[in-house]
């Protein structure tokens, strides 16, 4: 939108070219995003104390969680409204609109944010209901899925490499998905929507790891972009993909603005409103700049979370036994007597160690 309108003015005013740089618009969408979460924040975090929009945290069958969240009863949920105004109005300011890859990343955060808000506004509307059932939330998720997996199948029919599986270590291994690529988009915007709600546990934690993923993928958005930077690191080149690092910044910008918000002790907490179109972005961003098996080093933090509910579960269907104290993982360490700070800061540890090793191993 701005974007557009200082390009058409740049053929009449000299010094004006710079806004043709991506690099350059990506550092102003990041800080265009971090201004307006941090001055809209404190003023929507009043808003949902006046309303008394305030996490339930007795909404759990553990007597133990219930007592060692027992001081974040009252915190503000459905924070994740400042992020989702944050990232919308960097993206139409900085952003070319008319870039297919941004309206199709605009449109899942904008139907996962939606999806998120009702289910926030159900457990808090209904006292003793734990938001939409899993079967509806599911249903709306793979109907995403199944839309973005259809228009990208398509598209990339015209793109080299767009339906081939790029396999970490073997550059020359790239088997066509066909039809299963429709599959594979719809499993990565339900698992990864999923993952960042599941981390979303303690203060910070799951903001503090999408920032750090949202850096991997705004640089690799960026490089895939590019002809030259592509070629060199031998990755896929997807022609105006580059336009999506501008987005990414924005998603990095207003994640830090709301980590001054939700870090410890958290003045708000992001709720399903920004935990699923948060982990929605992760997902189909991934998919677009070919970084579909790295995601196991990029969202590593994710992905163990996620598996660790799914293992608690299965096991004790099964076997009737527990692995884990707790489920999610990092409930498991509080159950061990870990404070929640070390907790956050070992998981960002972890995943800034595994987001350095994504970059180290996408030119292998």
């Amino acid at each position: 939108m701005l974007y557009s309108w200082v390009y058409y003015l740049h053929n009449h005013f000299s010094g004006l070219e710079i806004i043709k740089y991506i690099s350059f618009r990506a550092g102003l969408a990041a800080l265009t995003a971090f201004l307006i979460s941090i001055f809209i924040g404190g003023k929507i975090i009043k808003m949902l104390k006046k309303y008394k929009v305030s996490e339930d945290t007795t909404k759990t069958d553990s007597a133990r969680l219930r007592e060692l969240h027992s001081d974040k009863k009252n915190v503000p949920t459905m924070g994740g409204v400042i992020m989702l105004i944050s990232i919308i109005v960097s993206t139409l300011l900085w952003c070319d609109l008319f870039n297919i890859y941004i309206g199709i990343v605009l449109f899942a955060t904008v139907w996962l944010g939606v999806v998120g808000f009702v289910d926030d506004y159900i457990k808090l509307k209904h006292k003793n209901v734990s938001g939409m059932s899993g079967r509806s939330k599911l249903i709306f998720q793979c109907g995403l899925g199944l839309i973005l997996g259809l228009v990208l199948y398509f598209h990339f029919n015209n793109v080299e490499d767009g339906t081939k599986l790029i396999v970490p270590f073997f550059k020359e291994l790239k088997p066509e998905l066909g039809a299963f690529y429709v599959l594979m988009v719809m499993f990565f915007v339900v698992g990864m929507s999923n993952a960042v709600n599941i981390t979303d546990g303690l203060d910070g934690l799951a903001i503090g790891c999408v920032v750090i993923a949202g850096l991997v993928i705004t640089l690799v958005a960026y490089v895939v972009g590019r002809v030259d930077f592509s070629n060199y690191l031998q990755v896929p080149y997807i022609p105006g993909c580059g336009e999506l690092s501008i987005l990414c910044a924005a998603l990095v910008g207003a994640g830090l603005g709301f980590m001054w918000f939700n870090c410890f002790p958290a003045q708000a907490f992001m709720g399903d409103t920004g935990s699923l179109p948060l982990g929605g972005i992760l997902g189909i961003v991934a998919i677009i700049v070919k970084l579909e098996l790295f995601v196991f080093f990029i969202y590593s933090i994710f992905i163990v979370e996620a598996l660790s509910v799914v293992l608690q579960v299965g096991i004790y269907k099964v076997w009737k036994k527990r692995i884990f104290l707790c489920a999610p993982l990092h409930h498991h360490f509080q159950f061990k007597g870990w404070p929640e700070t070390k907790i956050t800061a070992r998981f960002f540890i972890i995943a800034a160690i595994m987001a350095l090793l994504s970059l180290i191993t996408i030119k292998l």
